[in-house]
């Protein structure tokens, strides 16, 4: 397998940035994922990224991740090899070793923790994903849509506690890790999805990876030059800007293994005069004004900067009195079929509205 790019530590910073923005709020905290991909790769050596189409169709592809609510994981720090663990066993399991590792999600956490996984096992990583995003349950992948099924599926906690699962559906695989990552803590590592590199060519949403680092690397630049990222982003991924206000009030909790809520914001600069409203299942689901119009809705990327110093933040890090500017970027065109809307529309996480794609909808005025 040819090596399309190779990650040293320091590049790390840009794919960790840009994971945070495209994870639209969730994925996790990406400090932490990158300070462990930092220290594999500073002890093993740097990252290979290898391109779909020089996978052979006989390849065994896994994807690893962190699995929970981020709100957790900010306080139950991971021991650092359970991840590793979990691909061990799923390799015991199905009685070969893997060839390459898949990130779940373009998404904080689980953008860089396959970087130390890859490091420390010596594995490329597939430059792909499973969502082009984050999103909160472990059926929602563009895998599902292939036919691919989630289990066997190997689960780890820091506690050394561990669980080989096989379900009958990927919706079955995620009640029923759902309820081992609660007793577990609220988050646990888990290596799953295990496909042939042919099963993957299909099911992969490609290229994302280096995607994620020339988002990481715009806002780095954008910073560097003293402007918030908002406008360069928005220009490069075809969204547009939502809103910018400051958070005026905070309801978040942790429950059934998510972190859910609602942050109000009132509105700034060109938005002085609004209200807004964002709802979150780990990721950012629905955005509306004080009027009632939504103005993104899943699929579609919810993405949130610091309105001041311009980074991505995450719903763990919303605060009352923070300023953010959030910004509408399309998602993969696979999530706007029926299929996909099925997955992970509006409709499934109860939102009584039909998907319209955020470049239709009409800005606030």
């Amino acid at each position: 397998m040819m090596t399309k790019f190779t990650v040293s530590a320091g590049e790390m910073d840009a794919i960790a940035l840009g994971g945070a923005f495209l994870g639209t709020g969730g994925g996790g905290d990406p400090h932490i994922g990158k300070l462990m991909a930092k220290a594999a790769i500073a002890e093993h050596g740097p990252v290979d990224v290898i391109d779909v189409g020089d996978v052979s169709d006989d390849a065994l592809c896994v994807p690893v991740a962190m699995m929970g609510a981020p709100t957790v994981m900010v306080e139950k720090l991971p021991r650092g090899d359970e991840a590793n663990e979990a691909l061990r066993q799923l390799e015991t399991f199905l009685g070969r070793k893997a060839d390459a590792l898949i990130c779940i999600e373009a998404g904080g956490l689980n953008s860089t923790i396959p970087f130390a996984v890859a490091a420390a096992t010596g594995l490329p990583l597939v430059d792909g994903d499973g969502m082009g995003r984050a999103f909160p349950e472990l059926q929602m992948v563009s895998f599902t849509m292939h036919g691919i099924a989630a289990t066997p599926m190997v689960i780890a906690d820091e506690k050394g506690n561990s669980s080989v699962i096989n379900t009958i559906s990927n919706q079955w695989t995620e009640r029923i890790a759902r309820a081992q990552t609660v007793e577990m803590g609220g988050a646990a590592l888990v290596a799953l999805y295990p496909m042939s590199g042919a099963q993957m060519k299909k099911g992969i949403l490609r290229n994302t990876l280096s995607f994620v680092r020339e988002v990481g690397e715009t806002i780095e630049a954008e910073r560097k030059a003293h402007r918030n990222p908002v406008e360069a982003l928005t220009a490069r991924l075809g969204g547009r800007r939502l809103f910018t206000g400051r958070v005026v009030d905070i309801e978040r909790r942790t429950t059934g293994g998510f972190a859910r809520g609602k942050a109000t914001l009132k509105g700034m600069d060109a938005d002085v005069g609004h209200t807004f409203s964002v709802e979150f299942q780990n990721e950012f689901l629905i955005a509306r004004d004080d009027a009632g119009n939504t103005l993104a809705t899943t699929p579609d990327l919810i993405c949130a900067l610091d309105a001041d110093g311009g980074l991505p933040v995450t719903t763990e890090q919303l605060r009352f009195g923070l300023a953010v500017s959030f910004v509408g970027v399309p998602s993969d065109p696979q999530w706007r079929t029926e299929a996909g809307l099925g997955l992970v529309g509006p409709g499934y996480f109860g939102y009584d509205q039909a998907f319209v794609p955020v470049e239709s909808i009409e800005a606030v005025t």
